[in-house]
């Protein structure tokens, strides 16, 4: 397992052990991370699984595609380091990464 950890805005934190070949999502869910709705089932189709990822651990992840970009640039607190976490497939390359969940989604 790949253990990720979820930092809520108001600092409080949640570690998971993170299953290879699913997405940050869909592990989120399954553990029941606040603040990951992912309205649109995991389609890149709405923005509410938005994380910040560690700058550590950006690079480790493949580039945005069209539609990510897209989806992120409606939200309002984008960031350099921002992701949907539907679009971040975990690997071991991830092992202790750390994501913050935006305020917006809380």
């Amino acid at each position: 397992m790949v253990t990720i950890t979820f930092i809520q805005h108001n600092g409080d934190s949640m570690t998971i052990d993170a299953e290879e070949g699913r997405s940050l999502m869909e592990n989120a869910i399954s553990k029941g991370v606040d603040g990951i709705d992912a309205d649109c089932g995991g389609g890149c189709a709405c923005g509410t699984c938005h994380v910040f990822v560690d700058p550590a651990f950006y690079d480790k992840l493949g580039p945005q595609d069209e539609l990510e970009d897209a989806m992120l640039s409606m939200r309002p607190d984008r960031e350099s380091n921002s992701r949907l976490s539907c679009q971040i497939q975990v690997t071991s390359d991830l092992d202790g990464m750390v994501v913050t969940v935006p305020e917006y989604q809380m």
